[in-house]
């Protein structure tokens, strides 16, 4: 027997007597549809009364309800400290596909026209030991660039250009990943300053495109142009094999706190879309004004509706959840792995195939829970960012004026390897999305120029971003003439870089790092819309050769499948795509217990082999020396192995030349190692 689907086509669909419209509310007592004139969007011209269900989702029909039509929602109910009802106030359709602005927090919502041609364009589904994440702005990745029409740049249309597309194919990586690019508005204590949410973390609603993002032309055409508009760059993504991840933000909404605006949920069923005490004091895990409430079925039902809209009418192949950790508080406001939405997001068949990773944290209690997702999930792993950064920067810093490192290479070891001690064998190291910088916090070359944030512009007095940056400025505080510290912080960025696309897991990249890109030390840039945050396309010398360094990296990574484990190693046993980890000193000798431990020890090397099952075997060395002095290296002995061939050095402000000699070390042979670096050879 077949039980029917109680919260089955809520929003708007098209049926044979017309428009049908569905709307969830528990806790309404009336709940009106008004339609809006097409030439003046505050003119209702048609009002129509819905009606409840058994399971309190309210309904009605009207052939009015076409592609183009404006409508929005008024909704009665009682008072209570938890409720919000308002009947005068116009609201957002939860499910509305397209919105438009006609005031200040005044929004109503489209009937969009969906239709658009695929022509037989699939998912490339990039397996994910190949996928590597390139995190960027719709707007900031083309804002700049002079190569595309100037009408293109900063839009949908312009990330699908020939020019942007071509960049990311030559760089190598295999997924975009944008930050947020459903329906968003800026705080209102943004606006009073004169700036701007340019991030996006401040979600209006989940379906609708932004449509800002859109080219005038697609604007001019409405909510539907800006959706084929969107539609439109996915394809040429996925013509050109790029995956498409979005950031999406469900942990809370742009309502704000308790005395914000009130555009949609809080109007519809207060009680139910937002986590509050009875007192109707919010609970905010998100530090973000409110949290959504997904212990009540109906809520993530929205949510695990609106990944399959996104995922299949719209096609994108994965999605970055905000705060992750809470979508999975329970009842009770604890996080549960066994949540039914964390689990519906990964063994829904509706959204197989798709890339699911966690921001695995929020601000609220117990709100870290980095490794702790179940299987299916991908995470990312802040853990891995700390150590990378501390070994680099942090120990680096330490040892120039103490003398000390604090610590060796025991622990760096660990996240090399894919974070063991964090996920567990069933999810192994691609449940690591590795990453070194994101779009919260320095660039990878602020990271080298600043010990600490300059964010007065932002307008708080310096008081927002982090402090716990682990970066190191190398001598002298943000930009400088002095060639040695300019060497030095670029070595740092090739070693940081170096260390990310060389570790097991899936690296992501923030969009600019690969060229050295910088915020003038700003490390919460979200409210700037401005060239600080978008990406120059005009590079000097050494970015170049930045970029042609990340190229190889990339390039290298594809070539050695040692390098992309899918699974642990077991000791003494044969585990298919795993790698086969040996670890040996800087005089080639397996590491010894002191050795793993001694803060002193700061060379290490790794023979990585990988277990053949679906591409050749391959083998890899690789070298990591973590002082500022040279030292010398004895290439290890190993069975099977009688040459390393060189093939990137970190000492090298770019890549060797393709026809340059190669660089070739037998077992037991000395190699000169550069201050502070990392060599990658080929084990024959």
């Amino acid at each position: 027997m077949t039980i029917a689907d109680p919260f089955a086509h809520l929003g708007i669909r098209q049926t044979a007597s017309g428009g049908e419209i569905r709307v969830w509310s528990e806790n309404a007592s009336r709940i009106e549809l008004c339609l809006f004139d097409h030439k003046d969007p505050n003119w209702v011209f048609k009002n129509v009364e819905l009606v409840r269900d058994a399971n309190n989702v309210w309904y009605g029909k009207t052939k009015a309800l076409a592609p183009g039509r404006k409508y929005a929602l008024r909704v009665s109910g009682p008072d209570g400290p938890m409720n919000a009802f308002d009947a005068n106030t116009l609201l957002i359709d939860p499910y509305a596909r397209g919105l438009t602005r006609t005031g200040p927090d005044l929004w109503r919502g489209v009937v969009v026209d969906a239709e658009f041609n695929w022509n037989g364009v699939q998912k490339p589904r990039t397996e994910l030991d190949h996928t590597v994440i390139y995190e960027g702005h719709v707007k900031g990745l083309s804002k700049l660039n002079t190569r595309m029409p100037e009408h293109l740049r900063g839009t949908y249309a312009g990330l699908a250009h020939e020019t942007t597309i071509s960049y990311l194919k030559k760089l190598g990586v295999t997924a975009v990943q944008l930050l947020p690019v459903q329906a968003f508005v800026s705080e209102r204590r943004l606006m009073k300053q004169g700036l701007s949410n340019y991030w996006g973390y401040n979600t209006l609603n989940f379906f609708s495109p932004h449509n800002f993002y859109g080219t005038r032309a697609a604007q001019a055409e409405g909510p539907s142009g800006v959706l084929r508009e969107f539609k439109g760059m996915v394809k040429l993504l996925h013509e050109a094999g790029l995956e498409v991840i979005l950031d999406v933000v469900y942990n809370h909404t742009a309502e704000e706190g308790r005395m914000g605006p009130t555009t949609s949920f809080r109007g519809i069923d207060n009680a139910n879309y937002y986590r509050q005490t009875r007192t109707g004091s919010y609970i905010d895990v998100t530090g973000c004004g409110n949290s959504v409430n997904t212990s009540v079925p109906a809520v993530s039902r929205l949510i695990l509706d609106s990944l399959k809209y996104w995922a299949n009418d719209v096609q994108v192949d994965g999605f970055r959840f905000d705060l992750a950790a809470t979508l999975g508080r329970n009842g009770d406001h604890s996080f549960d792995p066994g949540h039914p939405l964390i689990q519906g997001i990964v063994n829904d068949p509706e959204l197989a195939g798709t890339k699911m990773i966690a921001e695995p944290w929020d601000v609220g209690m117990g709100g870290w829970q980095t490794g702790n997702f179940p299987s299916g999930w991908h995470e990312w792993n802040d853990r891995y960012r700390d150590r990378m950064r501390k070994f680099w920067l942090r120990d680096i810093r330490s040892i120039r004026e103490n003398g000390s490192p604090g610590d060796g290479v025991g622990m760096l070891a660990t996240r090399l390897a894919g974070s063991s001690n964090t996920f567990s064998p069933e999810r192994g190291p691609l449940a690591s999305v590795n990453f070194i910088t994101a779009h919260d916090g320095f660039t990878m070359a602020d990271l080298t120029a600043y010990d600490v944030k300059h964010n007065v512009g932002n307008g708080e007095s310096n008081r927002d971003g982090t402090d716990n940056n682990m970066s190191y400025n190398h001598g002298m505080e943000g930009a400088t003439s002095n060639r040695a510290i300019e060497a030095s912080r670029r070595r740092t960025i090739r070693n940081l870089m170096g260390t990310l696309l060389l570790s097991a897991g899936v690296p992501m990249i923030t969009a600019g790092d690969e060229f050295g890109r910088s915020q003038k030390g700003n490390n919460n840039a979200y409210c700037h819309d401005s060239e600080l945050t978008w990406l120059s396309w005009d590079r000097r010398k050494w970015q170049n050769g930045l970029w042609q360094t990340t190229q190889h990296l990339l390039r290298l990574r594809r070539e050695n499948p040692a390098l992309r484990p899918e699974h642990f190693g077991v000791f003494g046993e044969t585990t298919p795509s795993a790698s086969q980890m040996d670890w040996y000193d800087g005089g080639g000798n397996s590491m010894s217990v002191y050795e793993w431990n001694s803060p002193e020890n700061r060379t290490l090397q790794f023979l990585a082999a990988s277990t053949p099952e679906h591409e050749a075997f391959n083998r890899i060395l690789v070298v990591i020396h973590g002082i500022e002095s040279p030292t010398c290296v004895v290439m290890p002995h190993h069975e099977g192995v009688s040459q390393y061939t060189l093939l990137w050095d970190s000492s090298d402000d770019a890549p060797p030349a393709p026809d340059a000699a190669p660089v070739t070390r037998p077992p037991g042979g000395d190699y000169d190692v550069a201050a502070s670096s990392i060599q990658l050879f080929r084990a024959d």
